[in-house]
């Protein structure tokens, strides 16, 4: 980037300029440190703003601006040098905790991330089923949550629940990736179980996640849709706290049937009946406080060595990625 080539910079153009991460001029710009200005939802920093900066980390003098002697240049700065000052003694400045809550891996990943650019937040990793996450943060309890929650009145995913639970606030949904989820069954599926209707034979026992999880409501609502009665499945009330655990249930035998993500049953060695693509978001909410996080979120979301880290792990469809799927206004 070259000086008085352009009136005003985007926060990339900065990034690259000062080599710092994307994230470090946004803490820059939410300490006061570099003025910046919003153009509809990008950030601009003047380039006066960013030379004011730039003098201002600047060692060796203090700059003043000549007023009044006649043999200088009005613009001509004079350097007055100064006696080093006395050493302070370093004072650790305290990190903001961030609580990203749900249970993929992916989540993991990105809370490396936002550690890596030295930030002032501090992830921490709350490993949460979907509903019981948006319940968290509409207590205050989560900054970032994931939701993967089926809606079998419309069809659709997350939205209908963040509406009901984080009604009347503010809020803005990110998708973070979209997965295969389906079924559970043993090598060569012995019993033949291939849909949500196969649920009502007797003869399959089942392995079940804890309630308010994303494979839980799945099961419930695909079970709504199909007319049966989960109390009458052999193994419903058999809980497991993540698809992990399902899936080794289903390989030992203890269980026929679980529901569950792709990657999981690669993991285990167990056959994997795809029924659905869900929708794996983000939601956070919309504060004047949290604003630069957000962006920040997003540019890592998008950043492609972010999502070669997700593509690595298998069984993720990253199109939509770092897509905003819905914002209050």
């Amino acid at each position: 980037m070259t000086n008085h080539q352009a009136a005003s910079y985007t926060t990339e153009e900065i990034a690259d300029h000062l080599k710092v991460s994307k994230l470090t001029v946004y803490d820059l710009i939410k300490k006061g440190d570099l003025r910046a200005y919003r153009v509809g939802r990008q950030m601009r920093i003047d380039a006066e703003d960013l030379e004011a900066y730039k003098d201002k980390t600047k060692s060796g003098g203090v700059i003043e601006k000549q007023t009044t002697a006649p043999s200088l240049k009005p613009e001509t700065p004079i350097y007055r040098t100064e006696s080093p000052a006395p050493p302070r003694q370093y004072q650790a400045v305290p990190l903001q905790q961030l609580i990203i809550s749900g249970q993929d891996i992916s989540l993991d990943l990105l809370a490396n991330a936002i550690g890596r650019t030295g930030a002032v937040h501090n992830p921490l990793r709350s490993y949460t089923g979907s509903l019981n996450s948006l319940l968290a943060m509409y207590k205050g309890e989560a900054d970032i949550v994931s939701t993967h929650l089926f809606d079998g009145d419309t069809g659709t995913y997350n939205l209908p629940y963040i509406n009901r639970i984080l009604s009347g606030r503010e809020y803005i949904v990110v998708n973070l990736l979209s997965r295969s989820a389906g079924l559970f069954v043993q090598k060569n599926n012995p019993k033949n179980i291939r849909t949500w209707k196969d649920f009502a034979d007797p003869s399959i026992k089942m392995v079940n996640r804890e309630i308010g999880s994303g494979a839980r409501i799945l099961l419930d609502e695909k079970l709504k849709l199909e007319g049966i009665v989960p109390r009458h499945i052999d193994g419903y009330q058999s809980e497991e706290m993540n698809h992990i655990a399902v899936a080794s249930k289903v390989a030992s035998g203890i269980a026929d049937v679980g529901v569950g993500i792709e990657k999981a049953a690669a993991m285990v060695g167990v056959d994997f009946i795809p029924l659905i693509l869900e929708r794996y978001d983000l939601v956070m909410f919309k504060t004047a406080e949290n604003e630069l996080l957000r962006e920040a979120i997003r540019s890592i979301l998008r950043s492609p060595e972010f999502q070669n880290e997700i593509g690595a792990l298998g069984g993720y469809d990253l199109s939509l990625t770092g897509t905003i799927m819905f914002e209050t206004e």
